[in-house]
């Protein structure tokens, strides 16, 4: 598969919604973000002591479950995805942060008793 083709593939919406299931008369229906990128490089001619020419290339492609939309009696409600990591993660940077504007004010107030 070519690289156009990969990102061909990812870009369309069976790749934002899952497979729609069914247990106990609710269906399910997963979605997800998709980010996707990629880059190519080349070359040619020739410098001085070498034969020039060149090549490249790269990609890659991340996916993380958001939520799902629910079908229960013929209503559909959205049931979003709970991304603890992020929830962490946005902890740390506020206690970092807190920790910094603690550190700033102490040192504040020390010089202001000298």
């Amino acid at each position: 598969m070519e690289l156009r083709q990969f990102f061909e593939h990812l870009s369309g919406a069976q790749r934002v919604y899952g497979e729609p299931y069914e247990k106990d008369g609710t269906t399910i229906i997963p979605a997800v973000a998709i980010r996707a990128g990629g880059g190519y490089g080349s070359g040619s001619g020739k410098q001085e002591g070498s034969g020039g020419e060149g090549e490249g290339g790269g990609g890659g492609a991340m996916a993380r479950p958001v939520g799902a939309y629910v079908i229960r009696d013929g209503k559909v409600s959205w049931e979003p995805a709970i991304d603890v990591n992020r929830i962490v993660f946005g902890g740390q940077v506020l206690c970092g942060l807190a920790l910094i504007v603690f550190a700033l004010r102490a040192g504040q107030a020390r010089a202001r008793r000298r």
